[in-house]
């Protein structure tokens, strides 16, 4: 069984070795984990709520180390890691708070003598994690199984195995028992054979449009239900009564934090032309402001791309948007696994920029003339994970909602993820959602109960 090898993608440096499980350790883990389900899910709400507590706790109390991992395996800016930790122990405490009144059986008048819905937990759930959160991803799933019931069995991205063994350890040092979570170290090749495992019942998958498609055939052909969060192209659109100066603060954020390594970042900018001069040159100075250099600095914004070759995938779309017609206003060039903050202008929408998902600090530049128009390029994607709508005018902007293709739309604000709000997508972007009553209902056993005297 072959090893992975982590490497710090800022200094290039080797962070450790990992041995992959093999199929044997595999399967032990898997009846590990369905013997404590037979176990955990007899459990009450206030034990698992006690032991989720103490989750959120020791994130907190351990930060510092969660987010150093995090950063030294895939290069995001120390301070952001640290958040990351800190949004972790948040969703801890939301849901170890709500999950009880989230699954409360529900009473329904019907003609029987008594009838209702009851919530239960369905065993062991295969997660599929990428690494560009690499605890956020895993705690927004983990939180809410557990509480349900079930048992979480993660499979993290393998630059990233040492975060995952740490999520693993936050678990033990929580208090939940043996094998409540664990995370397999194996690579792509051995989803089909654990997702065929009669003992994993779901899958739930964090990724690629190309990952999403390979799981969710694999999970069909056996009949496991699955819930699918995958890439974005995230509009950011401008109309012309917006408040410049504060949009663009949000625009920035939206697109480069991460260092543009993020599903629902705002990726194309779609912008009134009336506006568009001033906005793109206040926008530049912007971006021009933004520190790159050592993740492990506290004043870094843009770090690293976790990879190299991910970034080398960046500069060909850029190349080919380019070739398009594209213009390069500020960027454009890349150093090893370092790309610069990147403005493209003069984009259309049959651009390589705009059709494909950019996972890197790149903002595409689109102007409109009518409303309706911005509406049709910000629908113009695949993708439908998300939108952005920046106008003073609100009663205005409620009237294009309706019209959006997405999962969800945020006003005046980012397109961002919070525990009290269902977030998922549609189109490409997958299906089902997370956080929220709907995520903690998703891998769930709705039973209907009918008693007739």
């Amino acid at each position: 069984m072959a090893n992975v090898t982590s490497i710090n993608p800022y200094s290039g440096k080797v962070l450790n070795t990992y041995k992959k499980h093999t199929n044997k350790e595999v399967n032990t883990i898997l009846e590990n984990a369905n013997n404590q389900f037979s176990i955990w899910k007899n459990t009450s709400f206030s034990e698992r709520k006690l032991f989720m507590v103490n989750a959120g706790k020791e994130l907190l109390k351990n930060k510092q180390q969660y987010a150093e991992m995090i950063s030294n395996e895939m290069g995001k800016p120390i301070s952001q890691s640290i958040s990351e930790v800190e949004k972790c122990a948040l969703v801890c405490d939301f849901y170890a708070e709500n999950a009880e009144k989230q699954l409360a059986t529900e009473n329904i008048k019907t003609d029987a003598f008594k009838s209702y819905i009851a919530y239960e937990p369905l065993g062991v759930i295969l997660a599929i994690m990428p690494w560009n959160y690499p605890f956020w991803q895993v705690f927004r799933f983990a939180a809410p199984a557990l509480m349900a019931g079930n048992i979480p069995v993660l499979k993290h991205a393998s630059n990233v195995f040492g975060s995952a063994l740490l999520i693993q350890k936050v678990f033990e040092r929580a208090g939940f028992p043996e094998a409540c979570f664990t995370s397999l170290l194996v690579g792509s090749d051995a989803i089909e054979t654990i997702i065929k495992n009669p003992i994993v019942k779901a899958v739930t998958l964090t990724g690629s449009e190309p990952a999403g498609a390979a799981v969710a055939s694999i999970a069909g052909k056996y009949i496991k239900k699955t819930v699918l969060e995958l890439g974005g192209s995230n509009a950011l659109i401008i109309f012309k009564d917006a408040n410049i100066d504060k949009t663009i603060t949000l625009c920035v954020q939206a697109r480069f934090q991460n260092t543009g390594q993020s599903c629902i970042a705002g990726k194309r900018l779609i912008i009134d032309t009336s506006i568009a001069e001033e906005f793109i040159e206040k926008l530049v100075l912007k971006v021009r402001e933004l520190k790159s250099g050592n993740p492990m600095d506290a004043s870094t914004f843009i770090g690293v791309m976790a990879r190299e070759d991910l970034a080398i995938e960046l500069e060909k779309q850029i190349e080919k948007s380019v070739k398009q017609g594209a213009k390069i206003l500020l960027g454009g060039k890349r150093q090893g696994t370092y790309f610069e903050p990147t403005i493209i202008v003069n984009v259309e929408d049959t651009m390589t920029v705009f059709q494909e998902e950019t996972f890197g600090p790149v903002l595409s530049v689109t102007t409109f003339k009518t409303e309706e128009e911005a509406i049709s390029l910000s629908n113009r994607s695949k993708f439908g994970l998300g939108v952005s709508l920046f106008s003073e005018n609100l009663e205005k902007i409620e009237q294009f909602i309706p019209k959006l293709e997405e999962g969800a739309v945020f006003v005046n604000e980012l397109v961002k993820s919070d525990p009290r709000l269902p977030f998922g997508g549609i189109k490409a972007s997958g299906f089902g959602r997370e956080l929220s009553k709907k995520g903690i209902q998703e891998f769930i056993n709705i039973k209907t109960v009918y008693i007739k005297k």
